[in-house]
């Protein structure tokens, strides 16, 4: 740990010799006290992720405040440390982003799409407000993608499908390509792991050959721009695995037949020079017709610019050449991050950059009409990993779409008003058809009449954006409203009677008004009409009603309404549940879970907490957890206490420390003295110091504290135990 942090300051001080690095240490110390005695599965403290995280965020050369609310990032979700605790230490700027990385657990979801859908909705929302939110979020996954061999089979491929459909392409998203390439080779890995190594293997046994290859037009290339004066760092460029692969299997190639396998880049001082240096390239090598592309002039929308060109070399081999100047190779490494770095002690403001993130907007615009979890994340996958295509209006300006576009989606793109309107298209001033499929360098005209009828069901058949998709079933919804308002009332209703509540109770304003604003509706019949469209749940917008309800009550009512919803959602799990061992003051049947941080065991006195969600967590009382987030009095502190009788069938995870001084046979002494106690060792970690102590950890598996008490006892008078104690 203290090497890590050693080496988070040392990278933040190379790029920003002023930074604030109290506020780092600060952030460190709160976060290993609130993380104190969790582990992750590898074996190693849970801190180490919160570093690494910051490390990470270092490397993209992140203000302060970012890497400061990285290494808070996990505190709130899965410590008892409260996002006011943060505030209160850290401030507002912190806080915020801490909160929109941590995800939601204040109320119950019905099914695991559905709390996907809800924190990716919520991550937007964070990200429209400050884009850093994402880009902790993006820093956080791919540390957890370079730890994902200690998970399961099944969750690596969970972990790995989530990060290429979602992750990979938000950092495409936002220019961050540093982060991208490594998300995908790391997903490729571990989804299919056969093709990955055999790739691999393919492509090494040909790297030296290769090597010799874009060296030898490296020279070349470095005479001509020596003779010519022009300043270029000339380098190889490494084809990312999952890259190779894509183009492999979406274009049926071989990888004989993949030309920029083989690619050099220039990074030159001025745009002037990106474009004599490719006059350059064309003389010395012959290009190739169609694959030449300007991203200078016409900037992708994650701000990436360069010149792209495939030419043949020698012996009649085609490679790739990218050139660019020094700031867009910066912006092409770390993208939108670009905004936040810090050089020379100064930030690079760019007051415009917000404007760059056109695709951020349209996400946020269908996102409120995408209330089914289903249809948001099919839409955000398809939203997100998808081609681009460039396109013209008829005053110059350029749109980005999805490859594959049409007019249509060109429309909605621009406003609903003009794809409502719609009657054609004129494309580079021809009229084409509605479903032609839109070019790079087209320019689009769209024909209106304010005669027009609307649009036609069959344009859902054509479209391909989401974005095109929402706002023409938007247009149809208005159009049997009223009926669909009367229909939802009714539904909603009888909702809210189930639920033990009143309409009138439903109605008021204190209560309703949250929910019509989280779901971004303007009025109580735009609620209704979406419930009889099945766009919402009258479920889903009831158990939130009566969460706010709850929040609105004085805190021993909302404990009595919280552990009776618990009681109620639990009577259905109680079957599968594991036998605790912990009785909760004051209801029969209630969902417990022994929490990690103090591994509690009978005999020992414990503390209940009520989560949202999870039931109620139990922690001994000298838990440092409860003893320094919790104050007496606190609503959600509740008495629980063992069973009179506890099976001997259960079992508890117990953690003690000993320190000895080191000698052969010491290891071989203490496994026999537990053995022949007859409780199982789970884990056990040892370690030697400088003055030839010893200092081990194990993890035992044990009925009661009695028992712990007495394999204490027994292994503390082994010869050279000098101090043994259990973890708290």
């Amino acid at each position: 740990m203290i090497d890590q942090f050693e080496k988070l300051k040392e990278l933040i001080i190379k790029y920003n010799p002023e930074a604030n690095l109290e506020l780092i240490s600060k952030a460190y110390e709160i976060s290993k006290e609130a993380h104190k005695g969790q582990e992750r599965v590898s074996g190693d403290p849970y801190i180490i992720h919160p570093l690494e995280v910051g490390i990470i965020l270092a490397e993209l050369e992140m203000d302060p405040t970012t890497i400061a609310a990285g290494i808070l990032h996990d505190t709130v979700e899965d410590t008892i440390m409260s996002i006011d605790r943060i505030r209160e230490e850290f401030g507002q700027e912190v806080a915020n982003l801490v909160d929109g990385v941590t995800k939601l657990t204040k109320l119950p979801y019905t099914t695991k799409q559905e709390v996907q859908a809800e924190n990716f909705r919520k991550m937007f929302l964070a990200m429209a407000k400050d884009i850093r939110v994402i880009i902790i979020k993006l820093a956080d996954r791919l540390h957890n993608m370079r730890t994902l061999k200690f998970m399961t089979k099944e969750k690596q491929q969970q972990k790995a499908r989530e990060t290429l459909e979602i992750y990979a392409p938000l950092a495409h998203r936002l220019g961050i390509h540093k982060i991208k390439w490594e998300l995908e080779d790391l997903s490729f890995r571990y989804m299919d792991e056969k093709n990955y190594y055999d790739l691999a293997e393919k492509i090494a046994k040909k790297r030296r050959e290769r090597e010799e290859y874009i060296n030898n037009i490296i020279e070349i290339v470095r005479r001509k721009t020596e003779e010519m004066g022009i300043s270029a760092e000339i380098e190889g460029r490494a084809k990312h695995l999952y890259s190779i692969y894509r183009k492999m299997t979406t274009q049926n190639k071989t990888l004989e037949q993949i030309y920029d396998l083989f690619a050099i880049r220039l990074i030159v001082e001025t745009v002037k020079d990106c474009y004599s240096a490719l006059g350059l390239i064309h003389e010395l090598f012959k290009p190739m017709p169609g694959r030449f592309k300007d991203y200078i002039s016409m900037p992708k929308p994650n701000m990436y610019q360069s010149l792209h060109s495939t030419v043949i070399g020698p012996e009649g081999i085609p490679f790739e050449v990218q050139i660019r100047t020094h700031e867009m190779h910066r912006v092409a490494e770390v993208g939108i991050a670009a905004h936040w770095q810090y050089k020379e002690g100064a930030r690079n403001e760019d007051k415009n950059y917000v404007e760059k993130l056109s695709w951020l907007r349209q996400i946020l615009d269908w996102q409120k009409d995408a209330r089914d979890p289903d249809e948001f994340m099919e839409n955000l996958k398809i939203d997100l990993f998808t081609d681009e295509v460039f396109v013209f209006t008829p005053k110059g300006d350029v749109k980005s779409l999805k490859a594959g576009s049409n007019p249509i989606d060109f429309a909605y793109s621009i406003h609903s008003a003009i794809g409502n309107k719609m009657v054609g298209a004129k494309v580079n001033g021809r009229i084409v058809n509605l479903d032609y499929e839109l070019k790079n360098g087209d320019i689009v005209e769209i024909i209106t009449s304010s005669a027009s009828n609307g649009p036609s069901r069959d344009w859902l058949k054509i479209v391909k954006t989401s974005q095109a998709r929402n706002k023409i079933n938007q247009w149809f919804k208005k159009e049997k409203r009223e009926e669909n308002i009367e229909q939802g009332r009714e539904i909603f209703e009888k909702e809210v009677k189930r639920n033990g509540l009143t309409m009138t109770q439903a109605l008021k304003p204190e209560y309703l008004d949250p929910i019509l604003k989280r779901y971004g509706f303007h009025t109580v019949e735009d609620l209704y009409a979406a419930i009889a469209l099945g766009a919402i749940t009258a479920s889903k917008v009831v158990t939130r009603l009566r969460e706010v309800y709850r929040q609105s009550l004085p805190p021993e009512e909302q404990t009595q309404m919280l552990l009776k919803q618990i009681e109620k959602e639990n009577k259905k799990k109680a079957k599968r549940a594991p036998e605790s061992g912990v009785v909760v003051k004051g209801i029969d049947n209630c969902l417990v879970r022994l929490s990690r941080c103090c591994n509690p065991v009978p005999g020992d006195d414990i503390i209940g907490y009520i989560t949202r969600g999870r039931g109620v967590s139990v922690h001994r009382t000298d838990c440092p957890n409860v003893r320094n987030n919790l104050v007496d009095g606190d609503a959600r502190l509740i008495e629980v206490y063992w069973y009179n009788t506890v099976s001997p069938n259960v079992s508890y995870l117990a953690e003690i420390t000993l320190k000895a001084h080191d000698r052969p046979g010491l290891l071989v002494d203490i496994t026999n003295n537990i053995g022949e106690s007859r409780i199982p060792l789970r884990a056990l970690n040892a370690r030697t110091s400088k003055d030839f102590s010893v200092v081990m950890h194990m993890t035992l598996e044990i009925n009661n504290a009695e028992q712990l008490d007495r394999i204490i006892a027994k292994i503390s008078k082994i010869r050279d135990v000098f101090e043994i104690s259990r973890n708290k």
